[in-house]
């Protein structure tokens, strides 16, 4: 039997302070999100909320900024605040959900290539089945070597990557049907 945990990584108000911010898919990515925490929630599905913590900048607990989103209302069941890419080192979540016998983990959050990614890759590393919900993820356009990626594209190489050998890539509806 497995026993499910909602994980939301860094969504919270620190990024609306860094340069590469933009708003153009913050509407679906709200609703995906909320459709999905609420979902889970009504399904008794623990929700756990990550927060990415600095040294310096909007992702200092000084800054003010290491909050939620104001578009979410929900009650976390806990939080845990990182101070890398994943939600596992030096956290505590692992034990947290091991004490739960928690063995599967659907993922959503901020930054999707980054810290939701590496969320997957070490969940997956760890013996957890992981539900990569990437439309209820968020990303922003990267360049490199004179490339832009789009936020889409990002997503989809995400996606790529994962699919089939760290994550079941679902959507949100796809997700709670198979709760």
């Amino acid at each position: 039997m497995s026993r499910i945990a909602l994980i939301n990584i860094d969504t919270q108000q620190s990024f609306h302070h860094r340069s590469y911010w933009q708003e153009d898919d913050i509407p679906a990515f709200q609703q995906a999100m909320l459709g999905l925490i609420e979902g889970c929630q009504a399904r008794n599905i623990p929700v756990v909320d990550i927060f990415h913590v600095d040294e310096d900048g909007p992702f200092t607990l000084q800054s003010g900024y290491v909050k939620p989103m104001a578009f979410l209302r929900h009650q976390p069941d806990v939080v845990f605040q990182k101070h890398v890419h994943n939600a596992f080192t030096d956290t505590g979540l692992d034990r947290w959900l091991r004490e739960r016998d928690i063995n599967q983990l659907i993922i959503c959050g901020i930054r999707t290539e980054q810290c939701c990614e590496t969320t997957a890759r070490v969940a997956s590393d760890l013996g957890y089945a992981v539900t990569f919900v990437s439309e209820a993820t968020l990303t922003f356009p990267m360049t490199y070597k004179g490339i832009t990626l789009s936020a889409a594209e990002i997503r989809h190489r995400t996606e790529t990557v994962l699919a089939g050998r760290f994550a079941e890539i679902k959507t949100v509806a796809e997700t709670l049907e198979s709760l």
